[in-house]
């Protein structure tokens, strides 16, 4: 079965920056429909970026000009380069496949914690 295995969290300042990596046990990040999702505390899990058709990367208007998707297929792995993270950005985040999310499946996630 295929694993997803997201790492990179932290504890980071106001301002400060932090990349995430989800690394896959197969090749499932390679495709479009791949994404970074993140789930803050008493809320909803919300999709923060999302490789859609045509490879065109859409982001949250909360994190639009601050995160940045991107992925290295040779090495089956995505990223998440976050910077100038606010403390509303304290969450755990994911990363997941369409196809994945349908199913319920999620990995354990990394948590974030930006302080003010």
């Amino acid at each position: 079965q295929v694993q997803l295995v997201e790492s990179g969290g932290g504890l980071v300042q106001a301002g400060g920056s932090l990349r995430l990596s989800c690394a896959a046990s197969g090749g499932i990040l390679s495709s479009n429909g791949v994404g970074w999702y993140r789930q803050a505390p008493g809320k909803q899990r919300e999709r923060v970026a999302f490789v859609g058709s045509g490879g065109i990367t859409n982001y949250a208007d909360s994190v639009k000009g601050r995160f940045t998707f991107s992925r290295d297929n040779a090495k089956n792995t995505v990223y998440l380069q976050m910077n100038s993270l606010k403390p509303d950005d304290t969450a755990v985040y994911f990363c997941n496949t369409m196809s994945r999310v349908a199913l319920g499946l999620w990995g354990q996630g990394t948590q974030v914690t930006v302080s003010s």
